[in-house]
């Protein structure tokens, strides 16, 4: 915001905020949001008083021009202003029920305006000072005031209100004339507002005065830095106490709207809460800069705003998320100072135990967490109390209504306390950074020091814990006190694990990250407001709540909407469709919800078609959101089920290929662009009777001769010319005869449109001598006169070529493709015969099921060997399948031509200019931009510039982007990319060629702003470049692998998406490439060494290869293979103890039968001789990243440079060379990170 806040106000039912500035702006904020949504500027100088309207869609501001404005926020613009002040407006109020508005103003009087009838209806005077605050009654009719003549005011207004409900219109004139008149007592109706108390007790000025908003207490503050209440009745108002403590002017004060507490914000930059009973200070808020000038209450939530010098904070007193846990059918919750028990199945709720409560005259926050021990019957409360707490009970064994004592706690320091067992619990010291693990009796049995600096401490499977870190959850063993794994995460606040303890939700403030047990990352779901909480369903989906809304994520990364709510809710259990919840006042509910669409997305996803076409059949699921999530999820087929719209099931049938519906649909549409669409796409894809009716159609004359042309009908070629000859069209006729060979009729046409001496030669040079002289004769020309008119020899007649394919009927030879599911009835299909489940495209291809055990052959694992077994089976020889799982599907393309539509007419404007400059003679018009120009404004991508010509920029762009330091090895790219973005278009012989750019998005860009180029890198090439370099891999062709991923992770620094989920797939394949570049090149260098003399050093480094390979991220397949490789050269090198963890790896990964008996087998064998034989530098168990220069490990703490690009990981000597990887970015260079989102521009 940048400004200070002097005055603020909270829309009653919307998550909005409005802040006047003392800049003279009104800002409206979403709080939720954290967004500015609008501005107001009209006021002349600082803006001090805002107030949103109870009911009305209004506001009304006051500031330093004297005036006051009454708003609309809906139609955002000032209705009227109130003038009548003489001097600065201090604060405004609307009455809670009457249609009035009440200001204070530095000219020592206090205003009532009926904002209907837009008149003053009371002038409150009295004040000899500036009035600093002025406010109506909650429900009495009274008014308060504040004023630097250190007095305090009550008003009553009730004759105000009479003479408002007699109908009485007070007429106010000009006021000065009005005291010329010596009329000010009528003028300022004494009669209808009275003073009924002044209040006096402060030294200095009084900034602020407020009723409570149930009690007859008042509540004032000022410049002597006191913070007053008092009291009133009927007939007095005397002083009750004074809260002390600040130590400047206290310049606002307000009473907590539902509990005893008073909040006051001074200028010493502070803001301080209060016992209202006990009049003592409870808690201190303080900022280092800036001082306090207002603060406002929220009407209904547990929400207070406060204004300062650089903006606003709005902020709540307490938390109001109770404390929970879960058990099976139960649910233990903390409610009115005791721990409940309520019984799913019975909805039965009971009190079980009591807990502390605060002591006279201080505050005790409420637990923050729960952690119930179900053997022990025994939870643990977590709060902030005294820098943090904890509370252990033992609940009741039986439910009986009775409620334990609190007395019986046992109470500890620390600021997380979980279970990690049957009679044991940790306990997080944070200032100490140790865990302390104790027994039931709260006696520490063991002291452990975290590896990490730790925030926070959550439960995990086993003896395992999580720690949360200020970058990071880390998975903590606590029985070998070692790091079993690692998740970067933002500072998490809850963690939700799934029922069976397979997955796990971690809960940051606007991020959801899932994993599994081992701590991979499955996805990260992010929202702009705050997650509020979580829970799994049954099925694996984490359905999780914000401030508005109930959610989903599926673990692979989609998320979607499951229905909006009012007020924030506290998942805790979901069951089918009912959604139990905690609230805010620690309430149980259940909410209904329809799970159909992430019951469909997860069936998807997990290519359960029948399940599909289950919920497709007896639910009602449609909307535009399902279809897009369809179209951009690869299931076109699917989506026309749902889709009625004929225009909508026309796009999605060309898509997935549904050439008849697409047909049908364009019968229906009967529109010409349709037909041209669908014509084009029919023509691709070789349809030609669906081709000709489409010209047909169209009345596409030219082009229906060209495809009877190219496929040899003759027969229809003929009907063509006689159409022509019907229409009259020459150039036509002139086209069919050239088709069909027919002279005669070319020559007539020659002849009809005057080109005579063309006739005469065209008949001439095809022997037609007679109509040649006829000709000549007919056009008066002597045959002496005619020159060059001799024939060349070994001239022909012009004859249409034969078609490859004669057949007229049918439509061109096409591969067969069989059916899906989905196509024609729902065919239910082999379930097997999809693509098996991924994340995304490229998590499919990474996923594959390419049966890696069968291509060890090519890979050179010769298991024959091996642990002396004959083995007649053989383990070479067959090569993998190579599955395409992408399939043969061609995306459709925009086939249509570049135009320029010039239709648009001058406006009146132009126009004239126009018409004044022919008048006056030539001007010379102004030079525009050009495309290329626009291209380079409109983009911050790197490929965009490149387009434009803008080499420097982009090589700027990648230089801080990924670090490019040698661009030698994109040069080739930067040309394609430029060369391939324009069109040339030759016009006459001697003229200049014109270059045309060439759009991305020609049919949907019609402002400047969304001129882009033409992509020539794309996602779907990339992912088929991957797997060109998955099936080099299979088939151990690792130089050409080599060379096809390095190409691949080039190319991916010019691909560019339009979504954040393709974005992502960027990222993975970045990943993959640098995992197998990296493999790759081990690999080779094993290869190399194992050529080598066989001595003891070359040993060792052949088994440290084969196991380095082993670790990097390759497809399953291809990790089968590693591993395979690995264990025999550590086999056949005696390091028997490495042997066997390699095999115990391949068994995790689950091989055919054959291998894992010969894996099993290796187990055995290794396990009777558990030792290396040779020193090798590898351990499994301490966690370590390969240096892509030296293939050494760098274990976890030993100092480590990467690629800013790959990421690849380096030794600290090779920081600033090339990266051996990407081969063009320097290593340790500081960069920000690829840039592919199109739409992020």
């Amino acid at each position: 915001m940048g400004s200070r806040v002097k005055g603020t106000a909270f829309h009653p039912k919307r998550p909005w905020i409005l802040a006047s500035l003392h800049n003279g702006s009104i800002q409206l904020w979403d709080y939720r949001m954290g967004t500015l949504l609008d501005r107001f500027e009209e006021h002349e100088g600082p803006v001090r008083g805002i107030s949103f309207h109870p009911t009305q869609e209004l506001f009304v501001s006051g500031g330093d021009d004297y005036k006051v404005k009454v708003w609309n926020y809906r139609t955002r613009r000032c209705i009227f202003t109130l003038q009548g002040h003489l001097d600065y407006v201090r604060t405004v109020y609307f009455h809670p029920e009457q249609p009035w508005i009440i200001s204070a103003s530095d000219d020592q009087t206090i205003r009532i305006w009926n904002w209907q009838s837009r008149q003053c209806i009371a002038v409150l005077t009295g004040h000899n000072h500036y009035v600093m605050c002025a406010q109506f009654h909650p429900t009495d009719d009274l008014v308060v005031s504040a004023c630097l003549d250190q007095t305090v005011r009550v008003w009553d207004i009730s004759g105000l209100r009479r003479k408002s409900a007699a109908g009485a219109q007070p007429m106010m004139g000009d006021p000065l004339s009005s005291q010329r008149l010596n009329t000010q007592g009528d003028f300022f109706n004494v009669t209808d507002v009275v003073v009924k108390f002044v209040l006096e007790g402060h030294t200095r000025g009084v900034n602020w005065a407020t009723f409570h908003p149930t009690m007859p207490l008042i509540l004032s503050c000022g410049d002597d830095r006191q913070v007053k209440i008092w009291r009133m009745n009927e007939s007095r108002a005397w002083e009750v106490d004074t809260c002390r403590g600040h130590y400047n002017n206290v310049n606002s004060a307000l009473f907590h709207p539902k509990r005893e507490l008073i909040l006051s914000d001074s200028e010493d930059k502070t803001i301080r809460v209060w016992d209202t009973t006990r009049r003592t200070l409870l808690q201190t808020f303080r900022r280092d800069q800036d001082r306090f000038w207002c603060m406002n209450a929220h009407p209904e939530l547990n929400l207070f705003a406060a204004g300062h010098d650089n903006g606003l904070i709005v902020f709540k007193l307490e938390r109001e998320r109770p404390a929970s846990a879960i058990h099976q059918n139960s649910l233990l919750y903390v409610k009115d100072s005791q721990v409940r028990l309520h019984d799913f199945t019975s909805a039965n709720d009971a009190p079980m135990v009591s807990i502390r409560t605060a002591p006279a005259g201080q505050y005790l926050p409420p637990p923050r967490t729960m952690s119930f021990n179900p053997a022990e019957k025994a939870v643990l409360l977590t709060s902030d109390a005294e820098g943090g707490s904890y509370e252990l009970y033992n609940l009741p064994r039986q439910v009986n209504g009775q409620v334990s004592d609190s007395a019986q706690a046992r109470r500890g320091a620390g600021s997380c306390a979980i279970w990690t067992g049957r009679n044991r619990f940790a306990v997080l010291d944070k200032a100490a950074q140790q865990i302390l693990i104790k027994d039931l009796t709260n006696q520490t049995t063991k002291t452990i020091k975290p590896p990490v600096t730790v925030e926070a401490i959550f439960n995990a499977p086993g003896s395992q814990i999580l720690l949360s870190t200020a970058t990071s959850v880390v998975l903590f063993d606590v029985q070998t006190r070692q790091v079993v794994s690692e998740i970067n995460a933002a500072p998490v606040k809850y963690v939700v694990w799934s029922s069976d303890m397979s997955t796990v939700a971690l809960l940051c403030k606007h991020t959801i990250t899932l994993a599994n047990k081992q701590l991979d990352q499955l996805c990260q779901v992010h929202e702009t407001i705050r997650i509020k909480s979580a829970m799994w369903d049954a099925s694996g989906v984490l359905l999780y709540t914000t401030l508005n809304h109930i959610k989903f994520a599926l673990p692979r990364g989609d998320s979607g909407i499951v229905r909006t709510i009012d007020n924030p809710i506290y998942l805790v259990r979901v069951q089918g469709g009912d959604l139990h919840c905690l609230d805010r006042e620690g309430s149980v509910n259940v909410i209904k919800i329809d799970p159909t669409e992430y019951r469909f997305k997860l069936a998807l996803q997990h290519r359960n078609y029948e399940e599909v076409v289950s919920i497709i059949r007896n639910s009602n699921l449609v909307g535009q959101s399902i279809i897009a999530y369809l179209q951009k999820n690869g299931y076109p087929e699917i989506a026309l089920h749902f889709v009625r719209d004929d225009t909508a099931r026309f796009e999605l049938a060309l898509e997935c290929g549904n050439m008849d519906i697409a047909l049908e649909t364009a019968k229906a549409i009967d529109t010409p662009a349709y037909w041209n669409k669908f014509s084009q796409e029919a023509l691709r894809r070789g349809h030609i009777q669906m081709v000709e009716l489409a010209y047909q159609r169209t009345k596409a004359y030219d082009k229906l001769s060209f495809l009877y042309s190219i496929t040899g009908n003759t027969e229809k070629l003929v009907k063509m010319q006689k159409i022509a000859i019907m229409r009259n069209d020459l150039q036509s006729r002139l086209q069919n005869s050239l088709f069909i060979g027919d002279v005669e009729d070319r020559v007539r046409v020659l002849q009809e449109s005057g080109q005579h001496a063309l006739a005469y030669l065209t008949a001439k040079s095809h022997g037609l001598v007679e109509e040649a002289e006829s000709i000549r004769a007919g056009a008066g020309v002597e045959e002496a006169d005619i020159t060059s008119a001799d024939v060349a020899g070994g001239s022909k007649l012009l004859l249409p070529t034969t078609p490859v394919i004669s057949s007229t009927e049918l439509d061109w030879p096409q591969l067969h493709v069989s059916k899906g599911i989905f196509d024609g009835k729902f065919n239910f299909g082999d379930k097997g015969a999809g693509p098996h489940p991924g994340k995304s495209r490229v998590a499919d291809l990474a996923t594959a099921a390419v049966d890696g055990d069968d291509a060890a052959g090519a890979w050179d694992i010769d298991e024959g060997e091996n642990m002396g077994v004959d083995d007649e089976e053989g383990f070479g020889g067959a090569g993998a399948d190579e599955v395409d799982l992408l399939g043969d599907e061609v995306e459709a393309g925009a086939e249509g031509g570049w135009g320029i539509d010039d239709d648009g007419e001058l406006d009146a404007e132009i126009a004239a200019e126009a018409t004044a400059a022919a008048a006056a003679g030539f001007v010379a018009p102004q030079p525009g931009i050009s495309e290329l120009e626009v291209w380079s404004r409109n983009s911050t991508l790197a490929v965009d510039q490149i387009a434009a010509g803008n080499f420097e920029q982009a090589m700027r762009l990648l230089r801080d982007q990924v670090g490019i330091a040698s661009f030698d090895a994109l040069k080739p790219a930067f040309m394609e990319i430029y060369t391939s973005s324009r069109s040339v278009l030759t016009t006459a012989p001697f003229a200049t060629p014109s270059r045309i750019p060439l759009r991305r998005n020609p049919a949907e860009s019609t402002e400047a702003s969304q001129y882009f180029p033409a992509k020539i890198y794309s996602l779907s090439s990339s992912l088929e470049q991957l797997q060109q370099g998955y099936r080099a891999t299979t088939a151990a062709k690792f130089e050409d692998g080599l060379v096809l991923f390095k190409r691949l992770l080039l190319s991916l620094i010019f691909v560019s998406v339009d979504t954040a989920e393709d974005a992502n797939e960027i990222k993975q394949l970045l990943q993959i490439c640098r995992e197998y570049i990296l493999g790759i090149t081990i690999e080779l260098e094993r290869a190399s060494v194992a050529k080598e003399e066989a001595t003891e050093e070359n040993s060792v480094r052949l088994v440290e290869l084969a196991a380095f390979f082993t670790h990097c991220q390759l497809r399953a397949d291809h990790e089968k293979l590693s591993l395979r490789a690995a264990m025999n050269t550590a086999y056949k090198h005696k390091c028997f103890k490495a042997a066997g963890e390699f095999a115990q790896r391949l068994l995790d990964l689950v091989p055919t039968p054959q291998i894992a008996d010969k894996a099993r087998k290796m187990i055995t064998i290794c396990d009777r001789q558990s030792r290396d034989n040779l020193a090798i530098n590898y351990d499994a168990r301490n966690p370590f990243v390969i240096c892509a220069a030296s293939h050494t490990p760098i274990h976890r703490g030993e100092p480590a440079v990467n690629c800013p690009y790959c990421q690849a990981a380096y030794k600290p000597e090779h920081n600033g060379e090339l990266c051996r990887v990407c081969t063009v970015a320097k290593i340790g260079a500081k960069a920000t990170g690829l840039r592919s989102l199109a739409s992020a521009n």
